[in-house]
């Protein structure tokens, strides 16, 4: 990604460069009905110049060359860097007006994980957030982020925080830009489903790199952003193009089977749904609405993880000790927390329940010395 040099001086305010013409003029001994006379203007035109009222076309550049001598770039330049000097003070002016929105944001993490550097002036930490966002204003970031192509699945327990979720979901964007994907082929994604489940891991440093590395060359860049307050989202689906697509994890619940179940219901939207919009996940909560795509990428994880038949049989058994848990979780080839954890998912246990010592505890990899 090109970034603009942000130690390159910019000074507030640059003259016009009519007040250069006018130093031009005086030093050959020229009034402004002169120069006028010379380069085939009226005087009304010439002062207008001089005021910076009106501008130093390419054609009037020429024609001072023409009868200053000096080169026609050089007053070009200065028309320029005075023209950019108006733009930036408006700029300026407009982003003075827009502190208060700044305010919605919750930064602090933004700040602590490096997203975005702080700046003690007011606005120019609003025009760093826009450089965050790819954006020219808050007007655009509300055209695209305050939009009904975002699929929120929710428990009726949250209210969602769109100034916290559009921080997220941009990190994840901008994570994604450094992973390089060949165009989606949904049959090499299944291929590398299968291998990512038999690969499994608890280990950051072994899950992480194995979804990202499996995932790239099936045009799925998976990236791993930790959740900031106001998020509470598991992980996001995105299209970033026809031929690309986006898994986002933030390790919210931070077990083992919130992180593979968030995977793999993620990957079958990717396989089984639409190429628009974004879809996030939040809580299981009861009261979300749960839509036919969620059912189905629900169901997709779940017998990934376990196969149905297998699961059905232990199941109906209904005796869920430690050590049975543990047999089963042998047999099936995945951890007992993820058994644990689709027995509360089911309701078959509390959320509560002792078992959930099964459950191994994660971390993002960069966050292990």
């Amino acid at each position: 990604m090109i970034e603009a040099d942000r130690n390159q001086y910019r000074p507030r305010f640059v003259s016009p460069p009519g007040e250069t013409l006018l130093e031009t003029i005086q030093a050959l001994g020229l009034s402004q009905a002169g120069l006028a006379l010379r380069v085939g203007m009226t005087r009304k035109t010439v002062n207008e110049i001089i005021s910076g009222a009106a501008p130093i076309t390419p054609q009037t550049a020429i024609r001072l060359e023409n009868t200053t001598g000096v080169p026609a770039h050089f007053w070009l330049n200065r028309e320029r860097d005075y023209q950019e000097s108006l733009a930036r003070e408006a700029e300026r002016e407009m982003l003075a007006s827009r502190v208060k929105w700044l305010k919605k944001f919750r930064l602090t993490h933004a700040f602590k994980f490096g997203w975005l550097a702080q700046q003690a002036d007011p606005v120019e930490q609003v025009r760093a957030l826009l450089q965050f966002f790819g954006i020219a204003s808050p007007d655009e970031w509300a055209a695209v982020w305050e939009k009904p192509s975002v699929t929120w699945r929710q428990s009726a327990a949250y209210t969602r925080d769109i100034y916290a979720i559009s921080l997220w979901l941009r990190r994840g964007e901008i994570e994604a830009q450094a992973i390089q994907t060949t165009p989606f082929d949904s049959s090499r994604f299944k291929k590398a489903l299968e291998a990512i489940r038999k690969g499994m891991s608890v280990d950051p440093k072994v899950f992480e790199p194995l979804l990202v590395e499996n995932c790239r060359g099936t045009g799925v860049a998976v990236v791993f952003v930790p959740e900031i307050p106001g998020t509470r989202a598991y992980g996001a689906v995105k299209w970033l193009s026809p031929t690309r697509a986006l898994i986002q994890l933030s390790l919210r619940g931070k077990t083992e089977d919130q992180l593979w179940f968030t995977f793999f219901h993620e990957a079958a939207h990717v396989l089984l749904h639409n190429k628009r919009g974004t879809i996030l996940e939040f809580s299981n909560g009861a009261g979300g609405r749960v839509t036919k795509d969620e059912v189905e990428a629900n169901e997709y994880a779940a017998d990934i993880l376990i196969p149905r038949d297998a699961w059905n049989g232990f199941h109906l058994v209904g005796v869920f000790t430690p050590a049975r848990i543990q047999e089963f979780a042998t047999k099936v080839r995945v951890t007992p927390g993820i058994v644990v954890g689709r027995l509360q998912h089911e309701h078959t246990i509390g959320f509560n329940s002792t078992l959930n010592r099964l459950k191994t505890k994660l971390e993002f990899a960069s966050h292990i010395g």
